[in-house]
């Protein structure tokens, strides 16, 4: 059955939170605070309640308004005999007077009514007052209407171009609850007594979880968004531009994407006329890298991602900041389980694929089969009816690319990008590492903006200023506008891929709205880390426990790290799990070890050393390290190890069977089994298990063996001997013994 709690209930109702809670007591439902939680039987309940109210409202109304027209009806219609004085209307009678004796003047209604028609209508007034009254009372009563008047004072209701709805508010998750003021536009102390009545002893500096918030938030009549970083929702500041002034066109970022050894890179080089590959492990791209390419139709930034399976997280963010795919799919294969998922982070994106069918110089090349294995994953190319636009290419020869490039640039010209050059830069880290001599080195790609040398920002919990811009050669620039992938000095620490950067007017600001981010996301991750019970812990002790492999990864860049972290745990199973206790980027240091000899853990270094002392401790430590330049060894080694953890199979051995072929007993209880061996051997120490019948009637251990008077270790195949076993007498002649050894074998994952 599926729960709701009280403010997400109150919501749909329209009414705020303690209307809906005195109802519920009301109709002595047990609930303590906005936070409860109700089942679909007690909503409906509720529903119900509400349904009931509202036509009873109604009917009242409605009698209400029957008697206000029969009244209207009674009020306009002519009195009897009003006709036969028609003439007093001119003037006395005759023989009137004020004093009596005459004829008594008849009572012009049109002048003066009647006092009991007085009365009618005075009663026509109370009804209308009461029909008022009920309906505020019951209005009231569910809280509709006291919203909606704080609405109208924040946005006025005759505002033209304002739409009926809560206004929304931009937040962090976990704020503070003066942040939170500050954002509802109310005195703190207000939403601390409003905090108090919800039960929540709070103070200004208290952290608010998501729920809490949009509770708060609902009982002032406005809607929360969440941001995902602190500072993302300040507004422009004075001088910076917004909305379309001032923007102009800006040149494409375009992401090479697709399965490994399928070209991606090669393709690259023949545009960059460069050799990128050989300076990669193995011929395997292992980072994201960003190109700005010069050609005769103008300039694209390409971003080249690597293709294989534990790199898909790096693809994902490639797709995410590009503006177009360029999917490349080798003619003398197949569409690949990378491809297909290339595809998906390019749809997720909402980005415009082109597909480039490489390796078009191989004899065995087909690039119809290609177009038929996308058109069943959705991609229909154009010459057979779809959107997608194909082009052969081969990254060997150099056919086909620039028609490649002038499909890019004909597409982005179609999606009118532009951009404000004008305002202060923000962009996405696409890559960060730690170099020997130069400190933080971080890829920037710059989406709004110019970037220049002496900036300050922040990348994502980390502050810096910009002491040096670098393209992809290591030449020094000044500035970059939009679409450029520089690389930058200056960040305090190493940022993670994929963290947004932005530019700050005062060095001041930035370094506070880092210190802001990181102490949100140490007590996020604080607030959020799961806490053993004593259920859970007597659980996994019955059950023999988890194991673990404990890792401590340690890389060039970051991407990396994050990659071959994400590999490892790729590898956990039900019995076996391996937990990444640390990751960073840089040498191993002593701290990295320290915490592996805590733990018990392993370090992993990709493309990365150990410090000298780092190496020492170490040894001194017993801390294992191991170094790899390919992911796929660090895999294979991890897989091994977690096969050393996992629990040996138990495997049974026959070593040989023999026949009873004559009972002797010895004292009153003891019976030894005069026994031959018929196949293999039998040993002092091998379980028995004895076969009555095609029937197993005993299993157990051999108590005594025995050859003529000697005890002996082992009886082989055609010889006699004397066997006694522990625990059974019940032993017939023409019994078939049967040894056999239990073996551990160790299993695969």
């Amino acid at each position: 059955m599926a729960k709701k709690r009280i403010y997400q209930i109150a919501k749909e109702f329209n009414v705020s939170s303690e209307a809906l809670l005195k109802i519920l007591r009301d109709m002595k439902i047990e609930v303590k605070s906005h936070m409860s939680s109700l089942g679909d039987d007690r909503i409906e309940e509720v529903r119900r309640r509400f349904d009931d109210e509202k036509k009873q409202v109604e009917r009242e109304v409605g009698r209400k308004e029957e008697l206000h027209r029969a009244a209207e009806k009674a009020r306009k219609s002519p009195p009897a005999g009003g006709e036969k004085h028609a003439d007093d209307r001119k003037g006395k009678a005759p023989g009137g007077g004020a004093g009596g004796g005459g004829v008594k003047k008849p009572v012009n209604r049109l002048e003066k009514p009647s006092r009991g028609r007085r009365k009618g209508r005075r009663g026509h007034v109370v009804d209308e007052k009461t029909v008022r009254e009920s309906v505020k009372k019951t209005l009231a009563h569910l809280d509709i209407g006291k919203r909606r008047r704080r609405r109208r004072k924040s946005v006025p209701a005759d505002t033209p171009g304002v739409e009926e709805g809560a206004p929304k508010i931009r937040i962090t998750e976990l704020a503070t609850v003066s942040e939170l003021a500050a954002a509802l536009d109310i005195n703190p102390s207000e939403l601390i007594a409003k905090c108090v009545s919800f039960g929540l002893m709070v103070t200004m500096n208290r952290r608010l979880d998501r729920d809490t918030i949009e509770s708060l938030a609902d009982e002032y009549g406005h809607e929360v968004e969440f941001i995902s970083e602190y500072g993302e929702s300040a507004p422009a500041e004075e001088g910076e531009r917004e909305g379309s002034e001032g923007t102009v066109p800006r040149h494409p970022v375009v992401t090479i994407m697709g399965h490994v050894d399928h070209g991606k890179t090669s393709l690259l080089d023949h545009i960059r006329k460069s050799n990128i590959i050989a300076g990669e492990q193995g011929g395997i791209t292992q980072h994201i890298g960003a190109y700005e390419v010069e050609t005769s139709a103008g300039k694209i930034t390409f971003l080249d991602t690597p293709g294989h399976a534990a790199f898909s997280a790096m693809r994902a963010r490639g797709a995410q900041v590009t503006d177009v795919v360029v999917l490349v799919v080798a003619a003398d294969d197949q569409v690949m389980p990378q491809t297909r998922e290339a595809i998906d982070h390019a749809r997720a994106a909402g980005v415009p694929i082109i597909v480039a069918i490489n390796k078009m110089d191989k004899p065995d090349a087909d690039a119809m089969r290609i177009k038929q294995q996308l058109a069943e994953l959705g991609v229909q190319v154009e010459e057979w009816g779809g959107k997608t636009v194909a082009v052969e290419v081969s990254a060997k020869t150099g056919d086909g690319i620039d028609r490649l490039l002038e499909m890019i640039l004909l597409e982005a010209e179609m999606l009118e990008l532009r951009a404000d050059p004008g305002r202060r830069a923000r962009g996405t880290v696409v890559e960060s590492r730690l170099e020997k001599g130069r400190g933080v080195v971080i890829t920037v790609l710059v989406q709004q903006g110019t970037l220049r040398v002496g900036d300050p920002f922040v990348a994502g919990a980390h502050a810096g200023k910009v002491r040096a811009l670098f393209d992809e050669r290591s030449r020094t620039r000044k500035e970059a506008g939009p679409s450029s992938a520089v690389e930058l000095l200056g960040c305090s620490a190493v940022p993670q891929a994929g963290d947004s950067f932005t530019v700050f007017a005062a060095e001041r600001d930035a370094k506070e709205v880092a210190s802001r981010r990181a102490q949100q996301a140490r007590e996020q991750s604080l607030r959020y880390q799961k806490r053993m019970s004593l259920d859970e812990l007597y659980a996994q002790i019955k059950s023999g426990g988890v194991q673990k492999l404990l890792v401590v990864i340690k890389g060039d860049v970051d991407g990396s790290v994050e990659a071959v972290s994400d590999a490892l745990k790729n590898l956990s199973t039900d019995e076996v799990k391996v937990e990444v206790i640390g990751k960073g980027v840089g040498s191993i240091s002593e701290s990295d070890v320290l915490l592996a000899a805590a733990s018990n853990a392993v370090i992993i270094g990709f493309h990365t050393r150990a410090d000298t002392g780092a190496a020492v401790l170490a040894e001194r430590e017993g801390v294992d390290i191991r170094f790899y330049q390919i992911i796929y060894e660090a895999v294979d080694d991890v897989r091994a190890a977690m096969e050393g953890l996992l629990a040996p199979d138990l495997e049974q051995k026959i070593t040989g069977t023999v026949e009873v072929r004559q009972i002797f007993t010895i004292g009153r209880t003891t019976v030894v089994a005069g026994s031959y061996v018929l196949t293999g051997s039998v040993s002092r120490n091998s379980r028995i298990r004895v076969i009555r019948d095609e029937h197993v009637i005993y299993e157990g251990k051999i108590g005594t063996l025995r050859r003529f008077k000697d005890d002996v270790r082992e009886v082989k195949e055609g010889f006699e001997c004397g066997i006694i076993l522990e625990g059974f007498n019940d032993i017939k002649v023409g019994d078939i013994l049967e040894a056999f050894r239990i073996e551990e074998v160790a299993r695969k994952l």
